[in-house]
């Protein structure tokens, strides 16, 4: 409980703080990777002034009943980005995954006996909270808190948990 509160005031602070920003958005188009809880290719634009879209292709560690899994996800995530002071940049948004899991090893049983395939689906939601600075520019630095939720299920069963992900994205710029 006392983790859902932290959040939902960290989450309350950011859109405080980018509510009273008035700056244009930092650049049109972005290209990148993303490394930490998630390595993937980025890409990042803004439609409107402010408002950005940002698509993540790549992999993704998760831990379901005692085994640990990859996932190949499709992660958008739309969010409000706002200039806090000079090029540094906040944002606070939601987004969502889905992507294919698999684990090379075997197939294995949860704690109640029911057989988990190697090969299942995942699919979740989440928010985006973070910071983002133009270097110069052509070369933009985010890190992002990304606290969510997740489900990877089969044709039998499907494990819900509490999902979070730590990441540090590199941008090229236009």
């Amino acid at each position: 409980m006392k983790k859902s509160v932290v959040v939902v005031l960290l989450f309350t602070f950011f859109i405080s703080i980018l509510c009273q920003t008035n700056a244009q958005a930092p650049y049109k188009h972005g290209i990148g990777v993303t490394f930490g809880t998630t390595q993937a290719v980025s890409y990042k634009t803004f439609p409107v002034n402010h408002f950005a879209l940002q698509l993540d292709l790549g992999t993704k560690y998760c831990y379901v009943y005692g085994s640990h899994l990859w996932s190949l996800e499709l992660a958008p995530n739309f969010m409000y980005e706002g200039r806090l002071s000079g090029d540094l940049y906040g944002l606070v948004g939601a987004g969502g995954s889905v992507g294919y899991t698999w684990n090379n090893l075997f197939s294995y049983f949860n704690e109640y006996g029911q057989q988990w395939s190697r090969h299942n689906v995942k699919g979740g939601a989440n928010a985006i909270i973070g910071l983002e600075y133009l270097v110069d520019t052509y070369l933009a630095f985010q890190f992002d808190f990304r606290p969510g939720y997740r489900c990877v299920f089969n044709r039998h069963f499907a494990d819900h948990k509490f999902d979070w992900g730590l990441n540090f994205g590199v941008r090229y710029t236009l």
